[in-house]
């Protein structure tokens, strides 16, 4: 998925150094995220994510029903980043080229006829996907190139996508009626899966006076595109001691069914989670480790992410629905191997 990584732990200069720099852009990230909430209340652990994802570099997926400010949440995270955002509304017949862009004959002053490319919404640095299993497969499929590749290809033309690039897409779990569920492929190209529940009392009463009066706040720019790809290569510098390294193999491993010793693992799950899940625990660990200021990641990171990193990459049996089995719950058991 990304090209390899070095783990072995810095000198005394360089690591004070790399402790500076992971010091301000932590500072930085406390800005963003009090902007942030300025405008998004009582999902505190959902931005965290979101900007956990954002920092290593790859893709998100919001589940949660309607009203959740998920949409709302990718608007500000344009704004407060500094990047250009744009939202695309996925219906069954959404194709290909409403997303990726086409060509068009023109005829020049001299006469001569060209074709020219047309950049559809997908040349952005964030794209929102909004209820991306409503899309046809076809369409899912020239998304996933964009995804994968960060380039599309149009009149057998590679195009470039901006930098840096990231999808977030929604999904609604309530109505399944004329959608497209995502194959396990595209699933694995998101980081993360981030279910979004309610928010509590508190954090709702505290939206209603603030949404509602004659003036509502409105997000402030807190970083740019470079701040952003600049904190991404950070991110990778960031040491990974044995013991985390350890953790994140015994984890992924532990969710396969046919090298487990995890008896519900093997009773319940269809397929685990591949290399990829791996590679993305070990990147998001160290996003959440610098989100909070820290020089590496601890097994808290670990079992923090485990689940969105996870439940979008294993898939239970019918037994398992039958006998009330969840994925979270399984994972929580994997989490609690950990010691």
């Amino acid at each position: 998925m990304n090209a390899p990584t070095t783990d072995l732990a810095p000198g005394p200069e360089a690591a004070d150094a790399l402790l500076g720099e992971i010091e301000a852009l932590g500072a930085s990230l406390q800005t963003v995220r009090t902007h942030i909430g300025q405008v998004i209340f009582g999902q505190q652990e959902v931005v965290e994510q979101t900007l956990v994802t954002l920092l290593a570099g790859g893709h998100l997926l919001l589940i949660g029903v309607p009203g959740l400010a998920k949409t709302k949440l990718v608007e500000t995270l344009g704004t407060v980043l500094g990047l250009d955002a744009k939202r695309v509304q996925c219906t069954p017949d959404l194709m290909p080229a409403d997303i990726i862009g086409s060509e068009v004959l023109e005829e020049g002053d001299s006469g001569k006829r060209q074709f020219r490319f047309l950049q559809g919404p997908v040349f952005a640095q964030i794209l929102m996907a909004d209820e991306i299993n409503r899309a046809s497969p076809r369409t899912q499929s020239a998304l996933l190139q964009a995804m994968q590749e960060r380039r599309v290809s149009v009149g057998g033309k590679y195009h470039s996508l901006p930098a840096p690039f990231h999808v977030l897409a929604t999904q609604n779990p309530l109505e399944q009626e004329g959608t497209y569920p995502l194959p396990e492929a595209q699933l694995d190209r998101f980081l993360l899966q981030v279910d979004v529940g309610y928010p509590d009392l508190a954090a709702e009463r505290q939206m209603l006076l603030a949404t509602t009066g004659a003036a509502e706040a409105k997000p402030q720019r807190a970083m740019d595109a470079d701040s952003l790809m600049r904190a991404q290569a950070l991110i990778r510098r960031v040491p990974v001691g044995e013991s985390v390294i350890e953790a994140i193999l015994r984890l992924v491993r532990a969710g396969r069914p046919g090298e487990t010793d995890v008896e519900s693992v093997r009773k319940y799950v269809i397929w685990g989670p591949g290399p990829r899940a791996s590679q993305s625990l070990m990147l998001a660990a160290r996003a959440r480790a610098v989100l909070d200021g820290r020089l590496s990641p601890s097994l808290d990171d670990v079992a923090a992410l485990a689940a969105p990193i996870l439940r979008h990459r294993m898939a239970l049996s019918f037994a398992a629905r039958a006998d009330g089995i969840t994925l979270d719950g399984i994972i929580g058991q994997l989490c609690a191997g950990l010691g």
